[in-house]
């Protein structure tokens, strides 16, 4: 498997073809030519350290208020993301996270605890001010640019470009900040960084170091996972299951997994990534698209609103003993 590399800059209809064929084939691609300032993703890489850099207690100082919440630290091994794929129990992955969730709520009434749990406010640290304002300064371009590939993803479904805008216009898209420390102790047997799974929305922005233990992809027609390089400048993207979904998995929502170390590496293998989950609005039904049902086929999926799918598979992979 090889996984493209897009730039976004070149001329709309050789875009819209690789981003077609991409989705396609692989399910994950990189692109180049976003237009997010540099400069704004270096100085989020240097506070995401920061912060990861902080003294234990004063991580905790900004955890999620109850276990199933989406938003705030969750420290080192309490989350286990194959869990969302299946009830099996498994060895928590190998990282600690924070989780933003949106800056603002949209304007509507949040009538149900669902609403009010994609919506919520995110805890941040008070001993390190700086990090909500360079992650809500992020998120926005992230946010921005998930809607350009949307677009993108419109016309390379044949639909008019704008099909989506007005059903990702108040999502509860999210970005974690994920760190994997060096290992201080041999992992669990089938223990990993962060367990196999797919992303559960429509697309994910990944910004990842070049360290050792990396991302992996599936292969689905030879069971190989393939590593995906850290390209300079460039976002990995990889769609989510919604998209799936709406393309009656013409499109692959694919299985991706962040290995271990090798255990003789010499000297630190402390990775960190930053992933954007982008999502469709709480309320959105996602559907068979018209262009992803050929006459006679049948849809594979039922019809899910996007929230509370969201809400299903996050809570399952979140392990409350810590607290």
């Amino acid at each position: 498997m090889t996984i493209p590399v897009i730039d976004l800059s070149g001329d709309p209809t050789e875009v819209a073809a690789a981003v077609r064929a991409a989705c396609l084939e692989v399910g994950f691609f990189q692109i180049t030519g976003h237009g997010v300032d540099p400069v704004l993703i270096e100085r989020t890489w240097r506070t995401v350290r920061s912060f990861f850099d902080l003294p234990l207690e004063q991580r905790l100082a900004a955890a999620r208020l109850n276990a199933d919440d989406a938003y705030g630290y969750i420290a080192l091994e309490i989350e286990a993301l194959n869990r969302s794929m299946s009830d099996a129990v498994t060895p928590p992955d190998l990282k600690e996270t924070f989780n933003m969730g949106p800056p603002t709520a949209p304007e509507l009434a949040l009538t149900d605890d669902g609403e009010r749990w994609a919506f919520a406010p995110t805890p941040f640290p008070p001993a390190l001010p700086v990090l909500q304002q360079v992650l809500t300064e992020y998120f926005e371009a992230l946010l921005a640019l998930s809607a350009q590939l949307m677009g993108w993803f419109a016309l390379a479904l044949e639909l008019p470009g704008t099909y989506f805008a007005e059903l990702i216009d108040e999502s509860p898209s999210a970005l974690r900040i994920i760190n994997y420390p060096h290992p201080e102790h041999p992992p669990l047997p089938g223990q990993l960084r962060a367990g196999a799974h797919t992303d559960y929305g429509t697309l994910t922005l990944l910004l990842q170091d070049d360290a050792p233990g990396g991302l992996e992809v599936l292969d689905p027609r030879t069971e190989q996972w393939t590593p995906v390089p850290a390209t300079p400048g460039a976002f990995v993207v990889n769609l989510g299951d919604l998209m799936a979904r709406w393309t009656n998995d013409r499109w692959r929502s694919t299985l991706h997994r962040v290995v271990n170390p090798p255990a003789d590496h010499h000297g630190s293998t402390r990775r960190q990534s930053l992933a954007f989950f982008h999502n469709a609005n709480y309320h959105t039904e996602v559907a068979c698209l018209p262009t992803c049902l050929a006459p006679g086929e049948a849809a594979r999926y039922p019809a899910v609103e996007a929230g509370p799918h969201l809400m299903s598979k996050f809570q399952r992979t979140v392990d409350d003993s810590y607290r």
